[in-house]
């Protein structure tokens, strides 16, 4: 397993050390912010070690998938935990950005405040609401050993008018479509998946599309600068992965 550089003032070093020796790093690599760190709450740790726990079972699927279907072997990513903004060989990443992976780095990025955001102001609550969007980040790692993220870059970068948008949200619903890919196998070889589970993320995959998030915040909705697909896009994808297992259901961009 990598070795997680894990930063944040607002869960605890406490928890923060936990989660590295849980990720099989060492503690004197965890990064600080720049603020100091407060006492981690109760929800706070919980939510930190339930993430940790749910890149771990990523892991555990993708190092068998990926070999079996696309015969390439799995490398695992690294967990960056942050509060307010991170640096990241793609930027400077921002809460108010939400997750993201970055392909330079093959880090993904996730400021815990986000999930209480998805929960209060999308409707979208729930351990599995959460865990689907780690399993989204996750996916475009896939799609960076793939070479399926250069791809899309090069392409983009020849492309014309709304063509590159349309390019990224291919790239967007196929990664939750591999999210889907995630749920079916670590079901069938753990039984993850308890009554609820998949609503939860079929609701928090309908609660970030773009354009239900359009017109919570402009009032309107613009297909052509989608960059995401939409709320029932999004369900489409995660579902299609959810009920094959496989990752020849999840071509979006044919």
């Amino acid at each position: 397993m990598g070795m997680p550089l894990v930063a944040g003032g607002g869960i605890g070093t406490l928890v923060i050390a936990l989660l590295v020796i849980f990720l099989g790093g060492d503690p004197s690599e965890v990064m600080q912010t720049s603020a100091p760190a407060g006492p981690p709450s109760a929800e706070e740790e919980q939510m930190a070690l339930m993430i940790s726990h749910v890149l771990g079972d990523t892991e555990d699927v993708w190092n068998e998938q990926l070999p079996a279907q696309a015969g390439t072997p799995y490398r695992e990513p690294n967990l960056i935990l942050f509060t307010g903004a991170t640096e990241s060989s793609c930027g400077v990443g921002q809460a108010a950005h939400g997750p993201f992976y970055c392909p330079l780095d093959q880090n993904v990025y996730i400021d815990l405040s986000f999930f209480e955001e998805l929960s209060s102001r999308f409707g979208a609550s729930g351990d599995f609401a959460q865990a689907y969007v780690l399993a989204h980040e996750v996916g475009h790692h896939v799609q960076t050993i793939l070479g399926t993220s250069d791809r899309v870059r090069a392409a983009q970068q020849r492309a014309r008018g709304t063509e590159a948008n349309q390019l990224s949200v291919a790239q967007e619903l196929q990664a939750d479509c591999y999210a889907g890919i995630w749920a079916y196998h670590a079901q069938q070889s753990r039984q993850i998946l308890e009554a609820g589970d998949v609503e939860e993320a079929l609701g928090a995959a309908s609660a970030i599309g773009d354009d239900r998030i359009q017109k919570q915040t402009q009032g309107r909705v613009t297909p052509d600068s989608f960059t995401h697909g939409s709320s029932a896009q999004r369900v489409e994808w995660f579902r299609r992965g959810l009920s094959s297992g496989r990752m020849e259901s999840c071509d979006t961009f044919r």
